[in-house]
């Protein structure tokens, strides 16, 4: 059912573009509904949202809010949640290695990134190892995350690896197996065509101006 569905965010990439790379991907179409911050400071949206924040997703009449649970619903729908329970349960232990680590970029980004970008910079290879260890381990390095098929998860680290390339260009030097992951994604025909739309171009990576 094309365009059944609606993200309801910033005018930002933030927690979303990990959804669109996965929708993109899966060759399926969506709504964008901006919510500037005049719209977000009325108040009443905000009162709507189950947890008070964005994103708000939309899947025809059922409406979904925190991003990671929306990843795992597009996942369920979508065919892309492993192959068996066992997979599924390493997909949702990577996907939290992931959380994790998307959380100590945005508080670099919101709070700390004057005086803590050089540390954060330092400190990264340490959280850049673990996932060059999983591709290892998965098939030499030469696939997904876990698995033969692609996941939410690769979409989620993909986004997240894609704005470290932007706050340290040469941050993937050290892990030639997550360098030829992002490489080998973002050749694949629809996340190449997305990446190189307007609307990704365009779309600021964090709402403060910081990257």
């Amino acid at each position: 059912m094309p365009g059944k569905y609606t993200i309801s965010y910033f005018p930002v990439r933030g927690r979303c573009e990990a959804m669109r790379l996965l929708l993109a991907d899966q060759g399926q179409e969506w709504t964008e509904d901006v919510v500037t911050g005049e719209i977000w400071q009325k108040g009443d949206l905000k009162k709507s949202c189950v947890f008070g924040q964005l994103p708000r997703f939309q899947d025809g009449d059922f409406i979904l809010f925190q991003s990671n649970a929306i990843l795992r619903h597009l996942a369920r729908n979508h065919g892309l949640y492993g192959q068996d329970a066992k997979e599924a349960t390493l997909l949702d232990m990577v996907n939290d290695g992931v959380e994790d680590f998307r959380l100590k970029y945005v508080r670099l980004i919101y709070q700390n990134y004057e005086n803590g970008k050089a540390a954060y910079i330092e400190a990264l290879p340490g959280e850049l190892r673990a996932f060059e260890n999983l591709l290892a381990k998965n098939d030499g390095g030469k696939g997904f995350i876990v698995g033969k098929k692609i996941s939410f998860v690769d979409y989620n680290l993909l986004d997240l690896l894609h704005v470290h390339l932007v706050l340290a260009p040469d941050c993937l030097a050290s892990f030639p197996l997550l360098a030829g992951y992002v490489q080998r994604l973002n050749a694949r025909p629809l996340i190449k065509a997305f990446l190189e739309s307007d609307a990704h171009k365009q779309r600021p990576i964090n709402g403060n101006g910081k990257q």
